[in-house]
């Protein structure tokens, strides 16, 4: 909780007004870390700063959809980098966790403390069109005994990140943390299911079991006696819960219902109970009774789910096992489907079919690709989180060949397949766009908060253009400049998604060409974000983009001109104004003028070089003659000779 009594911090701003005590440490808040805030323009002192984390980008649209407070909730005021760090600046906590209370909760307490204060805030979050998606015990909080309880930050981190396997359906549970996806209301009811059970019990009896044996045991006893066990709840409790963590969240009653307890108690829908087999099918030496067990052993295990499609063993196990004959069917008309349609050679035939036919087996199941399950919206957040790891080529795999769709198609009455089969067509036409950055740059477009990733820009948090250029300009003073280029591939997909297609042209080329189109394509860019950002000199980068401009010039021949050039860039790089810097390396005329000098050089230089040729192939022919000339004059003179000497003889 915020002291009002802080003494004002010089620690840095989010907003322009409010200050980051870091030295000030509050208890974390939705999982992240909190710090103390002094509001220097209104004076609040009910507020705290959340850190958020570089690869949990945070929820853009509910920042959005929550700007307008809402009773009961921690909602934001404002956020913004600061530093080398982004906070989100919201109402501190009026007390501390639930989770410090360790003794049981009254049923009094719990309907008229828990239940609905939190059944309010989640009709108001139903009615924006949002969820909540972290009700838990560590991020609900409580001023004093008695007292309404407040829901706490639920947009630092994509939804259900940090959220426990017990607090989640098991179609959430196993899936990747942060690609669990905004989900429903129903999914926000089902935790608050299981904290008011966790609070009638002081604690869970799975608590101490992993994940994977959380999500096994939902999935065998359901969730309400795997969470409740033995244990007695307290009547009205008991019988609300049992409704709100059905498993089927189309069953689960809603949060106008929810305040009205007697209501909802007396409407729980009676769900049908899984069918369980006659004979359990054997899979890595677990015994699976039912389907949703066996989709659940598929999806954790992709070298099973393709040898179960290859042998049809899954097929064999629902006809004579289960016996279900309308899931059967599915079974067979996927398989003669997969028979007809996969192509030869096609490498990931199988885990497709395995992903269409985990879908069959329970309607209520994620997309699930090679050991990978998450929700088709928490493809976004999945991306940021999984860079530089291994599950960022599946999550390419899963992209390039449409899986969202095909998925969709196996559940078209639970969801939108249409909507669905665009957004993976637009998903992959984004990918497929050559020189864009590829998968960074499909993060960046899918996450409008996630900052730029490049190494150039350590210790700052890079969210939009013009951050980025003023990160830039402190980067290059530490890098080293001859050998380092100011847009890496990070930086250039982190352009194209922000500007989307307006720069198309020059970052598709700006991996391509020789050293100096490289840095000539660089500035260009770099010119191009100056100008329309209108930001202020950038000395430093512009020197940068100088040291890099050294074979842009050696591309001019004429020395003079050359030397000119280099003269003028030396002062527009001094102003620190990039276009004039491009304005001189591209220079028209002066590249107009040398290239014909040049080439009239080149034609002056061929005839000189032909000439020498002639005189070179003639030499043997002007040498026989030179001889026969030399040979007709020695002849001559030696008639003339001869005829003078018989001369003097003749007349004595």
């Amino acid at each position: 909780m915020a002291n009002p009594d802080a003494p004002r911090t010089g620690g840095p701003l989010v907003a322009k007004q409010y200050a980051v005590d870091v030295n000030r440490k509050l208890p974390p808040v939705g999982g992240l870390p909190a710090f103390g805030v002094i509001d220097q323009i209104g004076g609040r002192s009910d507020l705290m700063a959340v850190q958020l984390h570089r690869c949990m980008p945070a929820r853009p649209r509910v920042f959005q959809t929550l700007a307008t407070p809402i009773e009961g909730l921690l909602t934001p005021v404002a956020h913004g980098p600061a530093g080398n760090a982004c906070y989100a600046i919201c109402l501190a906590p009026p007390g501390p966790s639930v989770q410090s209370r360790s003794r049981p909760w009254s049923e009094t307490e719990l309907l008229n403390c828990v239940l609905r204060p939190a059944a309010r805030v989640l009709e108001r979050l139903h009615e924006l069109g949002t969820t909540h998606r972290g009700i838990r015990p560590d991020n609900v909080f409580q001023s004093a005994p008695g007292q309404p309880v407040v829901l706490g930050t639920s947009w630092t981190m994509p939804p259900a990140m940090a959220q426990p396997a017990a607090f989640e359906p098991p179609y959430v549970a196993m899936c990747l943390p942060a690609g669990r996806g905004d989900g429903s209301i129903a999914d926000d009811v089902y935790a608050l299911g299981v904290l008011l059970v966790r609070l009638a019990l002081a604690g869970l009896p799975l608590e101490q079991l992993d994940d994977a044996a959380i999500i096994r045991r939902k999935l065998e006893l359901g969730t309400f006696a795997a969470l409740a066990g033995d244990h007695r709840l307290p009547p009205i409790v008991g019988d609300l819960v049992r409704g709100m963590l059905a498993e089927d969240p189309e069953h689960r009653p809603t949060p106008t219902l929810l305040l009205d307890p007697a209501s909802a108690r007396g409407r729980r829908v009676a769900a049908r109970p899984p069918r369980r087999a006659q004979r359990p099918m054997t899979l890595t030496n677990d015994e699976i009774w039912d389907a949703r067990s066996l989709a659940y052993a598929l999806a954790t295990d992709p070298d099973q789910a393709v040898n179960a499609v290859r042998c049809n063993a899954v097929e064999y196990w629902a006809r004579r096992g289960l016996g279900d004959a309308q899931l059967t069917a599915r079974i067979e008309d996927l398989v003669r489907h997969r028979d007809l349609d996969a192509p030869s050679g096609d490498r990931h035939g199988g885990a497709e079919m395995a992903a269409h036919l985990i879908a069959a087996l329970d309607p209520l199941a994620p997309l699930c690709w090679r050991g990978m399950a998450l929700w088709p919206d928490g493809i976004g957040p999945a991306l940021a989180a999984a860079q530089g790891s291994d599950d960022a080529s599946r999550l390419e795999e899963i992209i390039t060949g449409e899986v969202a769709a095909g998925w969709a198609a196996q559940r078209a009455g639970r969801c939108d397949a249409a909507a669905f089969r665009v957004e993976a067509r637009r998903q992959r036409s984004w990918l497929q766009q050559r020189g864009q950055g590829g998968l960074p740059r499909l993060a960046y477009l899918m996450n409008p908060l996630l900052p730029c990733a490049s190494p150039l820009l350590e210790g700052h948090w890079v969210t939009s253009p013009a951050d980025l250029l003023l990160a830039l300009e402190v980067a290059a003073g530490r890098v080293d400049q001859r050998q380092v280029e100011p847009v890496d591939a990070h930086v250039g997909a982190f352009i194209s998604a922000r500007l989307e297609r307006r720069m198309d042209k020059q970052l598709s080329g700006q991996t391509n060409g020789a050293g100096g189109a490289v840095a000539l394509t660089h500035l260009r860019i770099l010119a191009q974000l100056q100008s329309r950002l209108r930001t202020g000199p950038l000395s430093a980068l512009a020197g940068w983009l100088a040291v890099r401009a050294g074979p842009v010039l050696a591309t001019v021949r004429k020395r003079e001109r050359r030397q000119a050039m280099e003269e003028r860039l030396q002062a527009a790089t001094a102003t620190g104004h990039l276009p004039s810097m491009l304005q001189v390396l591209e220079d028209p005329a002066a590249r107009s003028e040398d290239a014909q000098e040049a080439q009239q050089a080149a034609l002056a230089l061929e005839s000189i070089d032909a000439e020498l040729a002639r005189i070179a192939s003639g030499a043997t022919t002007r040498a026989a003659m030179a001889a026969r000339i030399g040979q007709e004059v020695a002849a001559g003179f030696g008639l003339a000779a001869l005829a003078a000497v018989l001369a003097v003889a003749a007349f004595g």
